[in-house]
């Protein structure tokens, strides 16, 4: 007599439900940067991941569970792409500008798009705003931390934090130069010179 499994039956349900759930995550991040938050919905979403808006409901039942799930989700990827950016840096004379370059990396592309529309929005909308802060202030620590030990600074110096801090917001400003022209030239002489500014204010750590 041949013994029947009860178990593993279920696996691969639940890995399809796991590609589905990621399929989802991945076009809505895509849907809130080129369409913007008006224009990000559960329909639209499901049509961009390439599944029924049935199986999308199933996931996120409603537009705010799916921001939710998107804003978490950025959150993820965010602190996956500062763990590769820190194990594939080089030491070197040029060090601190590639330092650089990684910090503004965090406020390019789709990521930081969808997450512009989501901060817009959240500015406008209590309920959101209270979603967003928990989030945005954890991957806020994320991205400092990230950036004192890239910079090797020791924050004990006076006046270090307060540098690495104006680092992260000169980043962030110059990702939203880029959102309207490219500002690429620009963007390497500024870094270039802030680079040399922080080798200079910056004391490494021993």
């Amino acid at each position: 007599m041949i013994a029947v499994p009860t178990t593993p039956a279920r696996e691969p349900q639940q890995d399809r439900s796991r590609a589905t759930r990621q399929r989802l995550l991945e076009a809505s991040v895509q849907a809130m940067a080129d369409l913007g938050w008006s224009g990000t919905t559960v329909a639209v979403v499901a049509e961009r991941a390439g599944v029924s808006r049935g199986a999308a409901q199933h996931h996120f039942p409603t537009r705010e569970d799916l921001v939710t799930g998107l804003i978490e989700y950025m959150t993820e990827v965010r602190a996956t792409e500062i763990e590769t950016a820190v194990a594939g840096l080089r030491s070197g004379p040029r060090r601190t500008e590639q330092v650089l370059v990684v910090l503004v990396g965090l406020y390019r592309g789709p990521l930081f798009r969808a997450a512009l529309h989501v901060w817009t929005a959240a500015a406008v909308d209590a309920s959101l705003r209270a979603q967003v802060r928990p989030l945005e202030a954890a991957l806020g620590r994320t991205a400092h931390g990230m950036a004192v030990e890239l910079l090797r600074v020791d924050e004990q110096t006076p006046g270090a934090r307060e540098t690495v801090q104006a680092t992260l917001d000169l980043a962030r400003g110059l990702g939203l130069g880029e959102l309207l022209h490219d500002d690429t030239a620009r963007r390497a002489r500024v870094l270039r010179q802030w680079a040399a500014t922080l080798d200079t204010v910056l004391p490494p750590t021993s």
